[in-house]
Parts: C-alpha cells; structure tokens; sequence
C-alpha cells in the first residue's frame, strides 16, 4: 500500500478578531509566520468563535429580554434566561430540558446543547454571548473564495466547533462549515480487502479533520483558533456540513 500522511500545523499569532474583520488576510498572515504557504489541496480549519466575531453575532446580554418561556425554561434548566432565550430565537426546537442542560435542534438543524452559544473567549468585557454563524457552509466559502483570489491555491475551509455526542462523554470538534471538501465520502458500494461489498459506510471526512486540528486548537487559553491540513486523504469537491446532518425521519432517538 502507499504511503499516507496527513500534517497539521497550529498557525500561530493570530490577534483578537474584530468585526469586519478580514479573516482571509488574518489566515495569510498566521500562515506565512509559521514559514507556510498554501497549495493546491490543504485544507484551513478555522474556529467557530473567529468566524462569529468576524461575522459581529456577539451580543450583549444587557440588550435580551427574556420572554415568559425562557423565564420558565431558565427556572427548569439553571440558567440565566438572557442566554435561554437566545437559545430560543436560535432554535427550531427545545428537545430535552434538565438542570444545567438544555438541548436544541438548531435553525441549522443541528442538534446541540445551548444552540451552540458560547460564553468563552467572547474578547469582550462585558457580558455577552456568541452566537453561530448565520450560514457556517456560506462562511466557508467566503474564506475560501477570497483565500484562492489571494494565494492562488485552491483549498479547502472547515468552519469548526466543539460539540457532545450522544452516548460517549466529552466534546469534540466537528465541522459545522464546509467548502472544498467532501463533508461526507459515501463508500458504499466499494470492497473492502475481502471483496465484500461496504452497504452502510459513509465517512464523516469533514467532522474528522475538524476532530484532528481540534487537539491543536484546545478549549481553553490556548489563542490558537485556525491549523493549517496538508494531505488531507479525499478528493476536492463542492459540499456542505448540512450533509453531516441526519434528517429527522431518520433519527430514531427523536
């Protein structure tokens, strides 16, 4: 068999993300510091957090109202009802509710805790809270369009964030943003080395690297929000992380 190798780089010195800020530019920067330079094929997975802030979806808890069912919901959960109820402005649905817990179905279609927002590493005094990007795939693009304008490199943009999972403990990254990329790679149909033929394998290719640069970036104050993936094992193509998302009809723990 070939060889493989796949090589992640933390890209260093990136500064507080501003609003409006030039995420582009910003991944240049980090990636030129670290003695990089993009070619055809790496992929940049970049932090939630950069990509919200860049987007301004801080909001300041002193300008929420909380409406009568996030009082309630808050009273239910532990928790301050400011946050509960932009948890409810970000959701579809609440699915399960329990002191300190709240878990959605996001208007992503995400089923997380807390609608995804974060109180961590806003970059703010105050208090506020973070909420996901309006389109995290629409974002991806973005980046990667623009990083492709400059470098002239076609590369791939994972848009990462920390997620639980269902019947394991703790949280790992996944990819809630995809461009240039497969999200998912469908191997049924394909032999394994037996010659029997794969029927369910699907790869969550996408949430996979995202997990991988997550053990560079951290959770906490470790200020490195964007590694840089080189060798990434599957071949370029237009996708989405809405591929990621099992539909409901098919969820049998909903």
């Amino acid at each position: 068999m070939t060889a493989r190798e796949l090589t992640l780089t933390a890209l260093p010195g990136m500064p507080e993300v501003e609003p409006g800020a030039d995420l582009a530019g910003l991944l240049l920067d980090a990636v030129a510091r670290a003695g990089r330079s993009l070619v055809d094929g790496d992929v940049l997975v970049i932090a939630q957090k950069i990509v919200s802030k860049a987007e301004g979806r801080l909001v300041p808890l002193a300008d929420v109202a909380p409406s009568p069912r996030a009082q309630a919901l808050a009273r239910e959960a532990d928790k301050d009802p400011r946050l509960v109820e932009l948890m409810l402005r970000e959701s579809r649905e609440v699915l399960r509710v329990k002191p300190g817990v709240l878990i959605v179905e996001h208007r992503l279609g995400l089923v997380m805790a807390g609608a995804g927002i974060d109180q961590s590493n806003t970059g703010t005094a105050q208090e506020a809270a973070l909420l996901l990007p309006e389109d995290p795939d629409a974002s991806a693009r973005a980046v990667r369009d623009r990083l492709r304008q400059r470098a002239g490199a076609a590369v791939g943009v994972v848009v990462n964030d920390s997620f639980g999972r269902a019947w394991r403990n703790g949280v790992t990254g996944v990819a809630i943003g995809v461009a240039g990329i497969p999200a998912l790679v469908d191997q049924r149909g394909r032999p394994d080395r037996g010659g029997r033929i794969l029927r369910v394998t699907q790869i969550a290719a996408a949430d996979e690297i995202a997990a991988a640069a997550s053990l560079l970036m951290g959770q906490a104050d470790e200020g490195l929000p964007a590694v840089l993936a080189r060798g990434f094992p599957h071949a370029p193509r237009e996708s989405a992380a809405a591929e990621l998302v099992r539909p409901r009809a098919e969820d049998l723990f909903r």
